[in-house]
């Protein structure tokens, strides 16, 4: 099955909105546009570069949501913004806990539709797995939200939403008059949950502008980590207009065998994909390229697809995440051994590429990778119809 073109939005000009008198959302705009959107609503020109600043400071930092209490601006001009705009963030609908200390949010967004986000809390980091589309247009047949079929794109400040909402559900946002503390329990941030991020590429870029500002929440773009399954080309252009870390959901040595889990190489197939990373900008041992591999027994997981992995990395600086299978309801697939997994990864180890096992988290609350998908989406297929949609 040839992938779809992504769903795409008629978005109103900042400006146009205003003129029809509905609030803007500030969640999500990038500087200019918010620099725009506050001339457009009355801020004299000459002062839009300051009182962007203080707006996005108590926006994104001190994660404030009321503009009253935004106490360094005049109170006529609280009033103007509290005339033109809202600070919205999607709703969270349940939240889960698994064992593990996993946290799985479900998420309820404009249209009433829902996603899934996921926090992960290690020892060493805190990562949070964001969603950017409802649904998902690629049907990979191991994974859970390739099931469901594509909704809608999210918009910009829906991504950002995620983040936020989090940040608040572990009272993550600083404390004024408190002393500085550095710990991050949101370290990590991986455009892995809901969706195919380069299928929504505008809206990815500019919700990860506003993540990685250093006056806001500040992420770096090396603790940020966009996974795709190969949309070729937007590869180069998520270097140079996002430039936050790639990983690549290949988990095939074949063409026949990723034809059928990731349908997305019938349109740019294993050789086309690794070209084009091959010339990604930037590209270097300090910041490899991470290959997702899941481990399913009998299909992918033998020493002879190791040996042709290794073959297939040649000349890119990358490592690879080993990821055993994560079942769910009506799975056409099982999880390789344990056994299995280790001789694949020793293999692509002895090679010289790093090839971390993935610990499972989550899988008690469906919260592990390949697992997710919205609660009013989970009609249950039979696992034969997933197999014949898998073409197995």
């Amino acid at each position: 099955m040839t992938a779809t073109a992504p769903i795409t939005q008629d978005v109103l000009t900042l400006p146009r909105k205003l003129a029809e008198g509905g609030p803007i959302n500030l969640i999500g705009l990038t500087r200019d546009q918010l620099r725009d959107a506050l001339i457009a609503a009355g801020t004299p020109e000459r002062q839009a570069k300051m009182r962007l600043g203080q707006l996005w400071q108590w926006v994104y930092h001190w994660g404030v949501r009321d503009f009253a209490a935004m106490t360094n601006l005049a109170k006529e001009y609280r009033a103007l913004l509290a005339a033109h705009f809202v600070i919205d963030l999607p709703e969270v609908v349940t939240r889960q806990i698994s064992a593990d200390g996993t946290r799985k949010y479900l998420v309820r967004i404009a249209g009433g539709h829902e996603v899934e986000v996921v926090y992960i809390p290690e020892t060493d980091r805190g990562t949070l797995c964001i969603s950017s589309q409802v649904g998902c247009t690629l049907t990979c047949s191991f994974c859970h939200t390739g099931t469901q079929k594509l909704v809608r794109n999210l918009t910009a400040g829906e991504i950002v939403g995620q983040v936020m909402l989090a940040r608040d559900d572990l009272g993550e946002w600083p404390v004024q008059g408190a002393p500085k503390d550095e710990t991050r329990l949101i370290s990590n941030i991986v455009l892995m949950g809901m969706g195919e991020p380069l299928y929504n590429f505008d809206n990815v870029r500019d919700a990860m502008k506003v993540v990685m500002d250093n006056e806001g929440i500040a992420l770096g773009r090396r603790r940020i980590t966009l996974s795709t399954s190969g949309v070729v080309p937007e590869i180069a252009r998520m270097a140079t207009e996002i430039g936050c870390l790639l990983a690549v959901s290949f988990h095939a040595t074949t063409d026949e065998v990723r034809d059928r889990l990731v349908p997305i190489n019938k349109r740019w197939n294993i050789a086309t994909l690794l070209e084009a990373l091959k010339a990604y900008p930037g590209l270097s041992n300090s910041e490899r390229i991470t290959f997702e591999y899941v481990m399913l027994d009998g299909v992918n997981d033998s020493k002879e697809d190791a040996h042709r992995l290794v073959d297939l990395l040649k000349g890119i600086p990358a490592k690879v995440n080993l990821i055993p299978f994560n079942e769910w309801p009506g799975a056409p697939y099982r999880r390789s051994s344990g056994n299995r997994i280790h001789a694949f990864a020793d293999i692509i180890y002895k090679a010289g590429y790093a090839s971390p096992i993935r610990t499972p988290r989550g899988e008690d609350i469906m919260a592990a990778c390949g697992q997710l998908k919205s609660a009013t989406e989970r009609a249950r297929k039979s696992r034969a119809e997933i197999a014949a949609d898998a073409g197995l």
